[in-house]
C-alpha cells in the first residue's frame, strides 16, 4: 500500500472544540449534563435523571473506515460533520461556537477569544469513552500530583487548589487496524570466547575475550494490529497525552452526542494522511521488533525490511481529558487528568527560593559529613 501523494478531501489543520452539547431535561426543560457516577443525564435543576439509550445488539459494533475511500473522497456523507470555529491567538487551538456564540475562552490556555467566522468539515466520531471520573475526583488528582512536585511553588498549588473550575472535553484520536507482512535480510550474530594470555603486573595471565560470529538471515514476519493509537489534536503536546495512557479501549462505547452533554468535544487538526503516517512509526517499531526475534541468536543485525500493508482501516474517536490552565504570575501552565484513570500530567514552574534552600541544606550536610569523616581520623 502506497500513500504518498494522498490528498483528504476534508479541510483539517483546525482544533475545533464545540461548545457544550446540551439537551432539555424532560422535567423541567433545563439542561442535562452526562454524570460519570451514575453513567446518565442528571438535571441540576430539578435532580431529574435520564438513562442514555443504548444501540441493540445489531447495531452495538463499533464499525471501522475504509482508509482508501477516506483518502479518495468516497466516505458516506452520513460520516462527515461541519463545524464553526475561532482561532486562539495565544496557542492556536480552535474553538468551537454553537448557534449565537460570539466570546468565548480558551481551554488550554486561559486566553479570552473572539469568534471568526469559519466553517470546515471533518470526520464524525465513531466512538468514545465516557468520562468516569467527575470535576471534583480530577482535581482532587490534580492538587496530590502537585502536591508530590519538588521545588514546585506554594502558591501555584494554593491557587490551582481554590482556582478556577477544570475543563471537560473529550480530546480526539485516530485508531488504525492494517494487515501487515515484511520480509527482511539481516545478520545473527552467535557470541563466542576465545582464551588469550596477557600480562598483568608483570605475570601471564589468562583473560577471555568476547566474540562475535555474524551469519546471513532472511525470513517473512507477519502482524496484524489492531487499534494503533494516535493523538488527533495540536492543542495539547502529545508528552502530556502519552503520559496518560494506557486508555481501556476495549470499553469504547459507540459514539452517541448524549455523553457530551455539559462537556465539550475537540475537533481533529491531525489529518487522516499524517495520522496515520504516525501510526506507521509505531507499527514499523513492533515490526523491527518481530524480525529481531524472529533472527534470533545472541546480537541481531537489520539491513532491510520490505513491508506489505493492506486492509487498512480506521475511527475517529474520543477521548476523555479534564484540563486546567492557569495563569500564575503572569504565565500559562496546562496540566491535564485522564477522566477514565485518574492519572495526571502537565508543565509546572520551580520555585528559585526551594531550589536555593535545598542548595544550602545539601552544602550544610556535605559539610557536616565532612566535619564528622574528618574528626573519625583525627586530622581535626
Amino acid at each position: 500500500m502506497n500513500t504518498d501523494g494522498a490528498t483528504d478531501n476534508l479541510e483539517q489543520g483546525s482544533t475545533a472544540v464545540q461548545s457544550e452539547h446540551r439537551f432539555p431535561c424532560d422535567q423541567c426543560g433545563a439542561d442535562y449534563r452526562f454524570s460519570p457516577d451514575g453513567g446518565k443525564l442528571i438535571c441540576d435543576h430539578c435532580g431529574h435523571t435520564h438513562s442514555i439509550a443504548q444501540p441493540g445488539p445489531w447495531a452495538s459494533s463499533i464499525h471501522e473506515l475504509d482508509f482508501n475511500a477516506a483518502l479518495s473522497g468516497a466516505l458516506a456523507a452520513s460520516e462527515i460533520q461541519e463545524l464553526r470555529h475561532s482561532s486562539c491567538p495565544n496557542c492556536a487551538a480552535e474553538i468551537e461556537f454553537h448557534g449565537t456564540e460570539h466570546a468565548s475562552e480558551c481551554p488550554f490556555c486561559a486566553t479570552p477569544i473572539v469568534v471568526d467566522t469559519g466553517t470546515h468539515r471533518q470526520i464524525k466520531p465513531k466512538a468514545l469513552l465516557p468520562f468516569a471520573l467527575d470535576e471534583h475526583s480530577a482535581k482532587t488528582a490534580m492538587t496530590t500530583w502537585l502536591g508530590k512536585l519538588w521545588f514546585a511553588p506554594n502558591g501555584l498549588k494554593e491557587y490551582a487548589r481554590k482556582g478556577r473550575r477544570m475543563q471537560g472535553i473529550y480530546v480526539p484520536f485516530w485508531t488504525f487496524d492494517a494487515d501487515t507482512k515484511s520480509s527482511y535480510r539481516g545478520e545473527r550474530g552467535m557470541v563466542y570466547y576465545e582464551t588469550r594470555t596477557v600480562m598483568r603486573d608483570g605475570k601471564p595471565t589468562q583473560q577471555r575475550v568476547q566474540k562475535i560470529r555474524w551469519f546471513p538471515a532472511s525470513g517473512r514476519v507477519a502482524r496484524f494490529f489492531d487499534d494503533v493509537l494516535v493523538l488527533a489534536s495540536t492543542a495539547l503536546p502529545q508528552k502530556f497525552t502519552d503520559a496518560l495512557e494506557p486508555w481501556d479501549l476495549a470499553e469504547l462505547t459507540p459514539y452517541s452526542p448524549e455523553y457530551l452533554a455539559g462537556f465539550q468535544a475537540q475537533g481533529y487538526s491531525v489529518a487522516l494522511p499524517d495520522g496515520f503516517t504516525q501510526a506507521r512509526d509505531k507499527m514499523d517499531k513492533v515490526i523491527a521488533r518481530d524480525v529481531r526475534f524472529d533472527i534470533g541468536g545472541d546480537r541481531q543485525r537489520i539491513h532491510s525490511i520490505n513491508t506489505d500493508i493492506q486492509d487498512v482501516t480506521f475511527k475517529h474517536i474520543l477521548l476523555p481529558v479534564w484540563v486546567a490552565a492557569y495563569k500564575y504570575k503572569g504565565k500559562s501552565y496546562r496540566f491535564v487528568v485522564n477522566g477514565r484513570t485518574g492519572r495526571v500530567q502537565g508543565e509546572r514552574p520551580y520555585s528559585a527560593f526551594k531550589i536555593t534552600l535545598a542548595v544550602i541544606a545539601g552544602l550544610i550536610i556535605a559539610a557536616g559529613i565532612g566535619y564528622i569523616v574528618a574528626k573519625q581520623q583525627g586530622t581535626l
